[in-house]
């Protein structure tokens, strides 16, 4: 995959584990024993439920997706969908939407992959049935979806945790820097997008532009191409911050 070195200052916090129940989880995601791993028998790339043990005995459910597994696209460059995971996770951290469960990049069973901290939720609902009652949410999404160029938005790939709170997953097909968004979430067409969410992408702006050692981690997953690409989409929708017209709409399939 494309390690871009770029003028970047990089610092890297140290979590206080013992008092940090969610620093405690992620260091076990990062460095926890695989004890058991479970195809998960969906979708045309290889996927595993895994479970992590620490040295303390304590578990952690996660999902598993190994470069080795990944089925090659005639429009996305081999082995680089689960680094497609991992940066779409570190751009809603960056955002601060935080609706990717935590996803890292580490060794497993089948070699190298992105492991995703699995999220305990209904399987009954998806984006159909939760499009009436979390607005917000979907809207969050629509617009992640808009700015990564996401190709596969299906409606499996919203989940509602057992929190309560809207999660979005599989995210491999994204930053493409043709356009290649396919997506079920065509609801809010023609909507104004919100002064907050405005706001938010307005900062992520200043930081691209900025060269701001928080984006290094995320730009340097990409071809610069897609970099480019990313800011070009994210200035159109500044420029114009309104929902797109369906006229256009391309839907995955499945689209669940």
């Amino acid at each position: 995959m494309f390690l871009i070195q770029r003028d970047w200052v990089v610092s890297t916090p140290v979590a206080d584990n013992q008092n940090d129940p969610a620093a405690a989880r992620d260091l076990l995601l990062e460095t926890g024993e695989v004890i058991a791993c479970d195809l998960v028998p969906l979708g045309s790339n290889y996927t595993f439920l895994v479970n992590l043990q620490g040295e303390d005995g304590e578990q952690l459910k996660a999902i598993y997706k190994p470069r080795k597994g990944e089925v090659p696209l005639w429009d996305f460059p081999g082995g680089t969908l689960h680094i497609r995971e991992y940066a779409s996770y570190l751009l809603t951290d960056t955002l601060g939407w935080c609706f990717i469960p935590k996803t890292i990049l580490r060794e497993g069973p089948h070699g190298t992959g992105s492991v995703q901290l699995y999220v305990e939720h209904n399987s009954n609902e998806h984006y159909f049935t939760m499009r009436e009652e979390h607005h917000d949410e979907l809207r969050r999404v629509c617009l992640f979806d808009l700015l990564t160029n996401n190709a596969d938005r299906k409606a499996g790939h919203t989940l509602l945790g057992e929190d309560g709170q809207v999660w979005g997953i599989d995210h491999g097909l994204t930053f493409h820097p043709f356009p290649k968004l396919r997506t079920v979430i065509w609801d809010f067409a023609d909507e104004p997008v919100s002064e907050r969410l405005i706001n938010d992408l307005l900062g992520l702006q200043t930081r691209i532009d900025n060269l701001d050692a928080s984006m290094a981690p995320l730009l340097n997953l990409l071809d610069p191409k897609e970099v480019e690409a990313l800011s070009l989409r994210l200035a159109a929708i500044l420029a114009n911050p309104v929902f797109p017209d369906p006229s256009n709409a391309h839907i995955p399939w499945p689209y669940m």
